[in-house]
């Protein structure tokens, strides 16, 4: 088995709370939610009112500020490429451009056939199909004269290698809601097994169109009951009023590279990647289950070489999902034992909503961001505590944690689980 280390060297996150690293913390750290009444599409005719909306977002102005760490080449291919793709790809593109100026890999920095790109999600333009759709009923020669390309998920993939001239694999990795860290893992298997020096893994935004929002709330997995009229009180994990995941948009990238490269270009290193482990639950419905849950925490922490006492802070799936919850706490109650009331554990989703395919990745962002900060941010709309939830879930304050390991999970629909355990970089290797 390969042992070569490898490190996160680059990062970006495009959110309803930010498109900025520095912005993005900040406003978690202000504990400010992104749920508002979607703008995307109208909601007459569908329960569920509400998500976090970026159907509105400057991407040309996004574009028009990557100049300033882009190469003029590549920012010209970039502003080409994002005039005439579809929505969710453009902010694909967006990302790991992001991300790469980020790691400062412009230039022709790293042999460019040495160097893969993997999109995590499936069906991702989902309202731009719809909308072809549409119009293909009513006319079928105005549709998108490229729909047969754009269509495809795969698009995003080629659209990125195109951005970025990555002449390595590319290719994408669905996995529902473990689909960022399952790209995460991917990637790592690339620069261990398939001598990669980098790899950018983008958590690509899901375009939801009503159809897929009505969807979940007929299956019951979305909220729609009480707060329609109250947005940003709707994502509520560990709360007794919790009744479903809020869906929302959001995309991130990841630069992740072989320490030896990273060390040889003098790159600036957020997090070491130790581990990226996946099992599943057996069943298809979205049940979670403790012990499949439970089974991939164990598998990653034996895979990084970690004992469950080193871990400090778990970035938590939480989802507020009334049993989703509770199911992840008692797993990690099953794997850490006594050593979980002394863990630190926070849900971005209470602020990000759930960005679904994209979550994983959207989340590490905000996790490594945190950890190197020495500080988590807090669980907003806990109001009324769960009794059943007797761990720290950082519900009453922004807490400061010196943070040396640290588990972000990952559960999707499909009963597919994959968590992945960092490390904060310290060459010495100390804390």
């Amino acid at each position: 088995m390969s042992t070569r280390r490898t490190v996160i060297t680059g990062m970006a996150v495009n959110t309803p709370i930010g498109d900025t690293l520095d912005g993005f913390l900040e406003t978690l750290y202000a504990g400010r939610s992104s749920i508002t009444r979607w703008k995307a599409f109208d909601t007459g005719g569908i329960y569920s009112k509400v998500g976090g909306d970026l159907s509105d977002y400057d991407i040309a102005g996004k574009a028009g500020r990557l100049k300033a760490t882009l190469s003029a080449e590549t920012h010209t291919r970039v502003r080409k490429l994002i005039s005439r793709i579809a929505w969710s790809t453009r902010l694909s593109v967006l990302a790991a451009a992001d991300a790469w100026g980020d790691a400062k890999l412009d230039g022709g920095v790293l042999d460019p056939w040495r160097v893969g790109a993997i999109v995590a999600g499936h069906n991702l333009n989902s309202r731009y199909l719809e909308r072809n759709r549409e119009e293909f009923r009513s006319e079928p020669d105005y549709i998108d004269a490229m729909f047969a390309l754009h269509s495809l998920d795969t698009d995003h993939a080629g659209s990125v290698s195109e951005a970025l001239r990555v002449r390595g694999p590319i290719f994408t990795v669905g996995a529902a809601c473990a689909s960022g860290n399952t790209a995460l893992r991917c990637a790592l298997d690339e620069i261990r097994h398939h001598d990669m020096d980098a790899v950018v893994v983008v958590g690509a935004a899901l375009d939801f169109a009503p159809l897929d929002v009505h969807a979940m709330a007929l299956m019951g997995a979305i909220t729609f009951q009480s707060f329609n009229d109250q947005p940003a009180r709707a994502s509520r994990p560990y709360d007794m009023q919790r009744e479903g995941f809020v869906p929302s948009h959001g995309a991130a990238a990841l630069v992740v590279e072989s320490l030896d490269s990273a060390l040889k270009r003098g790159a600036r290193i957020y997090a070491e990647v130790l581990s990226v482990e996946a099992r599943s639950d057996g069943n298809h419905l979205p049940v979670p289950s403790e012990d499949g849950q439970s089974a991939v925490m164990r598998a990653a922490l034996k895979a990084a070489g970690v004992e469950p006492e080193q871990i400090d802070y778990v970035s938590a799936h939480a989802t507020s999902t009334p049993l989703g919850d509770v199911t992840e706490l008692s797993a990690i109650k099953r794997v850490f034992g006594k050593h979980a009331s002394r863990l630190k554990i926070n849900a971005p989703k209470s602020m990000l909503g759930h960005t679904c395919w994209a979550a994983p990745t959207v989340e590490s962002v905000a996790a490594i961001l945190q950890m190197n900060m020495g500080r988590l941010h807090r669980s907003i709309n806990v109001e009324n505590l769960d009794p059943q939830v007797d761990l720290d879930v950082c519900h009453a304050s922004s807490p400061n944690v010196d943070v040396l390991y640290m588990m972000k999970n990952s559960f999707g629909f499909g009963g597919i689980n994959c968590v992945s355990i960092f490390k904060r970089y310290a060459p010495e290797g100390g804390r």
